[in-house]
């Protein structure tokens, strides 16, 4: 059985500087998140949206964000657990034990619970059962790899169209289908997206994708019944995600509604298990990524000290470190 310091369940903006801070605190850490890549909410539906309520930086894109918490954490060598769900709580010599998809167990002398809105699942393309399997993406870790290629991009809302301007430059074309004639996606975006060169099709769903393995083209039938075959080597299906509590809602935690109850220690009501950023509720609560950076910080002193009930709550300040 694998042993760690602190357990983070979340590998979001939260989740990553929590790994930081318990790193600065001479604990070992692991990081589990159910998504391929770190970053949580941010990476999966707007990296290249600009985020501006973060202190410090007057704007920073989401992915860049992302990418300045995991170099701030490396140093400590968190270990990362992607694509991987903690399924199972339980103790053993009151520590935590939490039991991984899998079948591995990760023995824990506390755990931080920072998985945002819950376990994240992107809502599937209904016309990609049975597709080829090669060229559907749910999002874009790596938008330069859809150089030059025809991007079909399905959706309505501000992912779809931020994938649009972000591969717009790239691809040899864009195109992006919306079931309705009105966007979710918020109005400055549709516009920008609409003077670029990007084709825009609206009350038309994506009926078919062809191909032998790999996507060669799609049939996009409007609403009236005509049908067009578009030549594609990529499709971002930009539909959204269902989020839910997944098995943390049968840990016995104290929940309302989707969001665990905590209190100023940022603890919930087991022992040893802590919550920080977007999943938690408490009086007051405002849900912004500056707000679970703080809390954050907060769980991982107070996780130092039940660990080790001689360590100090306030570890002293960074600048004086080293």
């Amino acid at each position: 059985m694998r042993e760690v310091d602190v357990a983070v369940i979340g590998a979001g903006p939260a989740g990553l500087f929590a790994a930081y801070y318990a790193g600065f605190r001479g604990l070992s850490v692991a990081v589990i998140d159910a998504l391929p890549e770190p970053g949580g909410q941010v990476t999966a539906m707007y990296p290249e949206k600009l985020i501006l309520d973060v202190a410090g930086f007057p704007a920073v894109k989401g992915r860049d964000l992302v990418a300045n918490l995991v170099a701030q954490a490396a140093p400590f060598s968190p270990h990362y657990l992607l694509g991987v769900r903690a399924e199972k709580l339980s103790y053993a010599d009151g520590r935590p034990v939490l039991g991984l998809a899998g079948g591995e167990q990760l023995a824990c002398g506390a755990v931080v619970v920072t998985g945002g809105l819950g376990s994240f699942t992107p809502r599937p393309l209904p016309c990609a059962d049975g597709a080829p399997g090669t060229g559907i993406v749910y999002f874009v870790p790596e938008p330069a790899e859809l150089t030059g290629r025809d991007v079909l991009i399905v959706g309505g809302g501000d992912s779809a169209f931020d994938w649009a301007l972000t591969l717009q430059p790239l691809a040899r074309s864009v195109t992006l289908v919306h079931r309705r004639e009105k966007f979710r996606a918020h109005a400055s975006t549709v516009a920008r997206v609409l003077s670029l060169p990007v084709r825009v099709v609206v009350n038309a769903e994506v009926t078919r994708l062809i191909g032998d393995g790999t996507v060669t083209g799609a049939e996009v039938t409007a609403r009236g019944g005509a049908t067009e075959t578009l030549p594609v080597d990529s499709v971002v299906a930009a539909l959204g995600f269902t989020a839910d509590l997944g098995p943390l809602a049968e840990w016995g935690l104290r929940l309302d509604r989707r969001h665990i109850l905590v209190d100023s220690a940022m603890a919930t009501n087991l022992p040893r298990v802590f919550a920080a950023g977007d999943i938690t509720e408490y009086p007051g609560k405002v849900r912004l990524i500056a707000t679970g950076f703080g809390e954050a910080a907060t769980a991982v002193n107070n996780a130092a000290v039940a660990i080790d009930p001689s360590a100090h709550l306030f570890p002293g300040h960074s600048s004086d470190a080293g």
